[in-house]
């Protein structure tokens, strides 16, 4: 762990490495990165191996975290040759007006352990191109995988030249990340954890004027409608709820039933979930490993028991799973009301509940009511409904599907949601400018001196 002296002098080498990285242009910044996927390449599977022993996750979900990584260099690649901003007209004649993007200089990057490599991914490789040096804190967690992420891309840097403190680490608790939040030094902060965190990162943040990016929390709903695909609601349920032991920001927490189709599907999703594969993350066999931490098989145990209180009842699941290991049942619960508290909680864990419902615009309501807003899917084959659904009064999350689980994004597409998911985008679409400042930037090349609006001022 960095100490707080660590830290200042990790910032200072930061500081002074952004003015190399900063006067390279940017299709250069982009061949760095092309070659930092690249070395990530070469060592996918021994990381994604290193992700498995580490955070838990089974091993083809740790291989494919670093190939998100490698998908995302690629993206950078092509990005480092298209960034920039519009010539516009100007009302003024012999006047151009543009816009300007430069770096915003030191990106600050605290990642969680779910996704220990891909969300410094997502972060790195397009602050990098956009000419910025990155300072990362990764979860306390999983600082074998943070070291060795960032050893792949030091040894990048140097064999081109360059200083490795472009890319920054700095393993540490909740006193390096209060430092980051408090530091003006940090031109951009992006955190992704959990939303009471989250919360205070943003005050920290705001109180000096600084920026911030938060990927935080979500309580994420699949909404099956009577005409839906049951052939691809059953292992898109079982995959957005039971994937990661739970334990992703877009995993499925609520799945809304019609109530013509809900027993069905529930005995249906019942058996699916009894033939779910438990074991070593490591063994290829193996769908379903352990949860990250003993706090949150407690966690776990404890919404059981608050969700049985409210009213609702176990279908399956629900227990320990009695072998080393943080290992629980993958859960299913039903007979709660869509306003029960324990409804409205995120629990990073494998539990679903099971809800019923009549009619479009109650359910849709009802995935808008808490207080997360990351992602969202229905089941439908209704073209109006669809439409309805990703119009103004359907979901209103950032991410927004049809016919396809909650998890699992593209990194083409922006990423991040509302409300108390804390509005941030990472990856693709425009999420660029987030690592830039622009200028909108006026430039005279005649001999008269004409002002906006026609003012005179003579």
């Amino acid at each position: 762990k960095a100490s707080l002296e660590d830290y200042e002098e990790t910032v200072k080498k930061a500081k002074e490495a952004w003015k190399v990285w900063a006067d390279i242009p940017a299709p250069k910044r982009g061949e760095i990165v092309r070659q930092i996927g690249d070395a990530l390449r070469q060592k996918i599977k021994v990381l994604g191996s290193l992700v498995s022993l580490e955070m838990g996750k089974i091993f083809v979900e740790g291989v494919g975290e670093v190939q998100e990584y490698v998908d995302v260099c690629d993206y950078a690649v092509g990005l480092s040759r298209m960034i920039g901003g519009p010539i516009l007209p100007s009302e003024r004649p012999g006047h151009a007006l543009i816009e300007q993007w430069n770096p915003v200089g030191l990106v600050g990057i605290i990642t969680a352990f779910n996704f220990p490599v891909a969300v410094y991914g997502w972060n790195s490789a397009i602050a990098m191109i956009c000419g910025n040096a990155c300072l990362w804190k990764g979860a306390p967690t999983t600082s074998l995988v943070s070291v060795a992420v960032t050893k792949i891309i030091a040894k990048v840097l140097e064999d081109n030249k360059l200083p490795g403190a472009i890319c920054s680490l700095v393993c540490g608790g909740a006193d390096i990340g209060t430092a980051m939040a408090r530091d003006e030094r940090m031109d951009l902060l992006s955190f992704t954890g959990s939303t009471k965190v989250g919360k205070q990162v943003a005050l920290m943040v705001q109180e000096r004027f600084g920026r911030s990016l938060l990927e935080l929390g979500g309580n994420n709903a699949i909404i099956v409608f009577e005409d839906a695909d049951l052939n691809l609601v059953i292992p898109s349920a079982l995959f957005a709820a039971v994937g990661t032991a739970g334990q992703r920001c877009t995993t499925a927490r609520r799945l809304f039933l019609h109530e013509s189709i809900h027993d069905e599907v529930v005995a249906k999703l019942a058996k699916a979930y009894a033939q779910v594969r438990v074991g070593d993350p490591w063994d290829s066999d193996t769908l379903y490993g352990p949860l990250h931490t003993k706090e949150a098989v407690k966690m776990f145990l404890d919404a059981v028991e608050q969700a049985k209180q409210q009213g609702g009842s176990v279908v399956c699941g629900g227990k320990v799973i009695n072998r080393p290991g943080n290992y629980v049942e993958p859960t299913i619960v039903t007979g709660l009301p869509h306003n029960a508290p324990i409804v409205h909680t995120e629990t990073f864990a494998p539990i679903l509940y099971v809800l019923m419902f009549k009619e479009e615009e109650e359910v849709f309501a009802w995935n808008n009511e808490v207080k997360q807003g990351l992602s969202s899917s229905i089941f439908t084959k209704d073209l109006g409904r669809i439409f309805r659904w990703l119009g103004p009064k359907g979901s209103d999350c950032g991410i927004v599907n049809v016919n396809i689980p909650t998890s699992g994004a593209e990194i083409g597409g922006a990423f991040g949601g509302e409300k108390h998911t804390g509005g941030g985008r990472e990856s693709g679409s425009d999420s660029w400018k987030l690592y830039m400042r622009r200028s909108t930037c006026t430039i005279n090349y005649s001999k008269d001196l004409p002002l906006a609006q026609g003012i005179k001022f003579q």
